[in-house]
């Protein structure tokens, strides 16, 4: 499912109503990510009474909902303290509720800021099925609450609550973890996840069901909201669980842990119609990160209730990718463009903006800038009069963009979308309150080297070549200058981005870095570069994040820093 945070009506309404078309179906249970009532993740409106209070009546609401079926629903528990919270409501009431036990403190996880941590793990027994049910970081314990459930709580299915961020790659790797849970408890495991763009992060979905051989039984689909049903087999777990010993030498132990029992009283069984066969797709590679972009502009947009966008389209690389996620996300008749010539623009910056345009079905403005660069020039002519012209007349003409971009948010209500990579906001290749001014960057965690691989996936797979071959080949350049090209301030971006993976994401020292084959000088210089920058950084709008390492949250310095390896 994907909720909206702090919608705490509107995801109710969305829960009561998927709860009703899995009992139409015929489900006995229906289960549905962590904190789907409040939204993932909440963040600071968890300090706020009675933001609390209404999603506990939200939760009441939801089980009055459950006439006949079982629905475990992620909320914030209010009980002395507050905790992330997965209530098991049964045909009507809330019969049990489980607390997190493990609370992640990473990365972007804060919660340890918010929840007390659970203690207390039970098993359901609903008829012939015992069910256990935890909280997302509790299943990526490999020593923790999922094994306990299997073999001290005798429960044949386990089901984890999550929103887990994306991040590239990552699907593969929890996937094994969890058909290796599956298989450690002999149980079939349910993992249930949020799905959807929440400011920076975006959730995957790829909600799995394995079964006790860590075979996969069942998937839902990626970047998108879905409804899975799969029918467990209970005698297939208890096969299983005859040839493994380690449940009988469990329960023999002095110190294995207390483990509850909630009986859930009978209900009407409802009939099955036959489930079909589903025919679901996983993306990987670059597909997943391009359906990851496109899904955190979409929400981001929206949920903000934003009904358009406004990108600076320059002929470039970046401007193009970003203006097609845009057209992908939100629709072309969503989506303008403002070129914005200066009398340094090349008549083949022009006509790829054009044709771009053109090919995306976007609307184009353009907007001249010379006579507003003019205008600055004479204001400060005479107290730059000793000065000779560098970088600071450069900027004027970025910074006269950015204000026209700014202006057409202003006067039509239009979010901008800034054009920035990953490569450039590192090393400070950006500049403040010009080409960095705008309300959301789409390329913000994508290296660029990243860019060319999305521009031509995107190419490939759509109706035809949307961005133009000409933006593809030509050697990168913010045009500020005659002649200018990005190799001018900054290395090949193929040299570049190597570097910046191993210091920013790796954090890397300067020894390592040069035993991996480059010039100490130049790994001094982007160092040198890239922690000069933090304080642009920290004035730079959200963006989306696609590496376990974004700029934002995940990598927090300090701007006023004197640690200096490249001093070294």
């Amino acid at each position: 499912m994907n909720p909206t945070v702090g919608d705490l009506p509107g995801n109710a309404k969305k829960v009561i109503e998927t709860i009703a078309h899995a009992r139409d179906l015929g489900a006995d249970l229906v289960a549905f990510p962590e904190l789907t009532l409040t939204g993932y993740p909440p963040e600071d409106l968890l300090l706020r009474p009675e933001f609390l209070d209404q999603n506990q009546a939200a939760m009441e609401e939801v089980a009055r909902a459950t006439s006949g079926i079982t629905a475990i629903v992620g909320f914030a528990q209010r009980a002395g303290d507050v905790y992330n919270a997965a209530a098991i409501a049964h045909d009507g009431e809330i019969a049990a509720i489980y607390q997190k036990r493990h609370l992640p403190n990473y990365g972007v996880f804060d919660e340890v800021r918010y929840f007390r941590p659970g203690n207390e793990s039970f098993v359901c027994k609903r008829g012939a099925l015992t069910f256990g049910v935890n909280i997302c970081e509790d299943i990526f314990s490999p020593v923790g609450t999922t094994a306990a459930l299997a073999v001290y709580g005798e429960a044949e299915l386990v089901i984890n609550l999550s929103s887990s961020p994306f991040h590239a790659g990552k699907a593969a790797a929890r996937d094994r973890m969890l058909s290796t849970r599956a298989l450690d408890g002999v149980s079939v495991v349910a993992f249930v996840n949020t799905v959807g763009g929440q400011d920076e992060l975006v959730f995957d979905g790829n909600s799995r069901v394995y079964g006790p051989q860590g075979n996969l039984l069942a998937q839902a689909r990626a970047f998108e909201e879905d409804l899975v049903l799969v029918d467990i087999d209970l005698e297939t777990v208890f096969r299983a669980r005859l040839h493994d010993p380690r449940s009988r030498i469990a329960a023999q132990r002095e110190d294995a842990p207390e483990m509850g029992q909630v009986i859930l009283r009978p209900v009407k069984p409802r009939p099955r119609p036959p489930l079909g066969p589903r025919n679901v797709l996983v993306p990987s590679g670059v597909e997943e990160i391009y359906q990851a972009l496109v899904l955190g502009t979409h929400d981001y947009v929206t949920k903000n209730e934003f009904t358009h966008v406004v990108i600076g389209v320059s002929g470039g690389i970046d401007s193009a990718l970003t203006a097609s996620i845009a057209a992908d996300a939100l629709g072309p008749d969503k989506v303008t463009g403002v070129f914005m010539p200066s009398s340094i623009t090349s008549r083949e910056s022009k006509e790829d903006a054009e044709a771009l345009a053109k090919n995306l079905g976007i609307h184009l403005l353009t907007v001249p800038i010379d006579p507003e660069v003019s205008a600055y020039h004479k204001s400060l002519e005479q107290i730059f009069a000793s000065r000779a012209e560098d970088v600071t007349e450069e900027n004027i003409q970025s910074r006269v963009r950015g204000t026209i971009l700014m202006a057409l948010s202003n006067k039509f209500r239009w979010l901008v979308l800034t054009t920035g990579n990953k490569s450039e906001l590192s090393v400070g290749y950006a500049t403040l309150y010009g080409d960095m001014a705008g309300g959301f960057s789409v390329l913000k965690d994508v290296w660029k080297t990243l860019v060319y691989d999305l521009a031509c996936h995107r190419n490939a797979h759509g109706p035809g070549a949307w961005i133009p071959e000409r933006t593809m080949t030509r050697e990168p350049t913010a045009e500020l200058r005659p002649g200018q090209r990005d190799t001018d301030t900054i290395p090949p971006y193929d040299v570049l981005d190597p570097i910046l993976r191993a210091y920013v994401e790796d954090d890397t020292e300067v020894e390592r870095i040069v035993a991996m084959g480059y010039d100490r000088s130049l790994v001094q210089r982007v160092i040198r570069m890239v922690d000069r920058a933090e304080y642009k950084r920290r004035q730079a709008p959200p963006g989306i994040r696609i590496t376990p390492r974004a700029l934002g949250k995940d990598r927090r310095l300090p701007i006023t820093n004197r640690h200096q390896p490249w001093r070294d």
